[in-house]
């Protein structure tokens, strides 16, 4: 499967879950504070998603970044209280490792074509 397909399809999975997760758990209360962060993630990942081939690879790298990001943070919460906050940390280490992946074929292309005569 092409790498960037699947990215797109991660990016757009991790956006609805997580923007289902707050509907679920009843996060819409103002004194939540991973409710902005959260739907900040979840428009990033879904716009990136959505970016045409030639800006994809760039803003599912940010996406994907700012994921690791926020549900680092989520985790991080969950266990100072003690719990494992599975989903979260599935979605942060999945977000970090798309992330590493396409950092690091982003900079083989550009090797590759500063290389070439």
């Amino acid at each position: 499967m092409n790498l960037l397909l699947l990215a797109r399809t991660a990016a757009a999975a991790i956006g609805l879950v997580t923007f289902v997760y707050l509907f679920h758990h009843d996060s819409w209360r103002a004194e939540n504070l991973f409710l902005a962060p959260d739907l900040v993630l979840c428009a990033a990942l879904a716009a990136a998603a959505l970016l045409p081939a030639r800006w994809a690879r760039a803003g599912l790298l940010f996406a994907f970044g700012l994921g690791a990001g926020v549900l680092t943070t989520s985790v991080s919460s969950y266990a100072v209280r003690g719990e494992l906050g599975a989903a979260s940390l599935l979605g942060a280490v999945t977000c970090a490792a798309f992330a590493l992946v396409l950092a690091v074929r982003g900079t083989e292309g550009a090797r590759r074509a500063h290389a070439e005569p």
